[in-house]
């Protein structure tokens, strides 16, 4: 999508969904925009569109925001930043590094402050792994870093059409936003960093998957968690899906905190979609005290914590799930076996009905939104076995 910016105006406010009008029309759903009371910028994400006017998710608390405020339009989607940095790190739903924001802010965050999500100073061994004339597609494998003890495969970016020529690429030290090599289309040379941006309600392999770059194999293999009685009674694929139901106390994070500690994977995910912000610093003090029984270091260094508790805004709570899949894909494509633990869909599914509430759509059963079954669908079903040109599977 375009870089370019535009702007529109506040016209209504209902908690946290602002509508607008757009005085061109020049909009699109799930694209970025910003709310802008006073010196402050509201991030938000556009949910329906319809003629000149649409309506805004707000991802802040909208106190303040008034009708005829400015808007800026930003015309790019909804994304997640991806390259080496990521394991380790604590975010919140908008993939702001929340230790980062606490040593700016302190403890009490103040709206519209945002982070980008990588170590832009932190400077990464780069190994080629190609040569200069190399022709390459999209997901294609350009060289490797080692981040926390993984290697993490730079590749070409996913959006990348057709067939390209590597033209430069070199090694050493780098930062995220460096150059480490040059392709060539028919039409423009394009620089290579080690990071690159996806849209996060999309998932990552489906245009690889309709240009058959990559292809999506049946689960056959047994997702190993060293827990007897889901490995005797109750195995999980790898590649597969699988819910813990259960009432209040019955010791589900408890059994979560156990499979992503013993499980035999490369990458851990851990979601905390609307959970007790007590439950939530436990689960981050126990990751990070944890010993990995695979390397002996710290759990940490393999897992990625996304968390939105309940006290935080529940618009982000819904965006908080795709983060932590789109991260999982990213990974996944490396061909690393990823375990994402999303905790819990009820609550996500609870911030839907609150949301659609709000846009005043018809519900359904309980007063959900009637769309809830394909949207819980849409998410387990990104789950999966891939293979790529390479060979590689995860």
């Amino acid at each position: 999508m375009s870089q370019a910016t535009s702007e529109a105006t506040v016209t209504a406010v209902n908690g946290n969904i602002v509508a607008i009008e757009v005085p061109d029309g020049n909009i699109v759903k799930n694209e970025v925009a910003y709310v802008c009371p006073g010196d402050e910028r509201l991030k938000s994400e556009v949910l329906r569109v319809y003629g000149r006017e649409a309506d805004l998710q707000v991802f802040e608390d909208t106190q303040g925001v008034r009708v005829g405020d400015r808007v800026e339009l930003t015309h790019r989607l909804l994304s997640a930043s991806l390259g080496p940095g990521l394991l380790g790190t604590v975010y919140d739903g908008l993939q702001n590094p929340l230790e980062t924001l606490a040593s700016r802010d302190g403890f009490f965050l103040r709206r519209g402050h945002y982070v980008d999500a990588l170590l832009t100073q932190h400077k990464w061994s780069f190994v080629p792994q190609r040569r200069t004339g190399d022709r390459l597609r999209a997901g294609d494998v350009v060289g490797t870093v080692q981040e926390r003890g993984v290697e993490h495969k730079v590749m070409v970016p996913f959006d990348v059409q057709g067939q390209v020529e590597l033209t430069w690429i070199q090694g050493g030290s780098f930062t995220v936003q460096d150059p480490i090599a040059r392709i060539r289309d028919e039409r423009r040379a394009r620089p290579l960093t080690m990071r690159q941006e996806w849209p996060v309600r999309i998932p990552l392999p489906t245009d690889l998957f309709r240009r058959q770059l990559v292809e999506r194999k049946y689960p056959s293999d047994l997702l190993v968690t060293t827990i007897r009685i889901i490995d005797t009674f109750f195995p999980i694929a790898r590649g597969g899906t699988a819910c813990i139901p259960g009432p209040f106390g019955a010791g589900k994070t408890v059994l979560q905190t156990l499979i992503a500690r013993h499980s035999a994977v490369d990458v851990v995910i851990v979601v905390a979609c609307g959970e007790r912000a007590g439950e939530v610093v436990d689960t981050i003090n126990e990751f990070s005290q944890a010993r990995d029984p695979r390397t002996g270091g710290s759990l940490m260094d393999r897992t990625i914590i996304v968390c939105n508790t309940s006290s935080m805004p529940v618009a982000a709570r819904e965006a908080s799930i795709y983060t932590g899949i789109t991260l999982g894909e990213y990974y996944r494509q490396m061909g690393l076996d990823v375990l994402l633990l999303a905790d819990s869909t009820s609550r996500w599914a609870q911030a839907m009905r609150e949301t659609s509430g709000r846009l005043e759509e018809i519900p359904g059963e309980e007063a959900f939104p009637a769309y809830l079954d394909s949207a819980i669908k849409s998410v387990y079903e990104r789950a999966g076995v891939v293979s790529t040109r390479d060979g590689i599977t995860g």
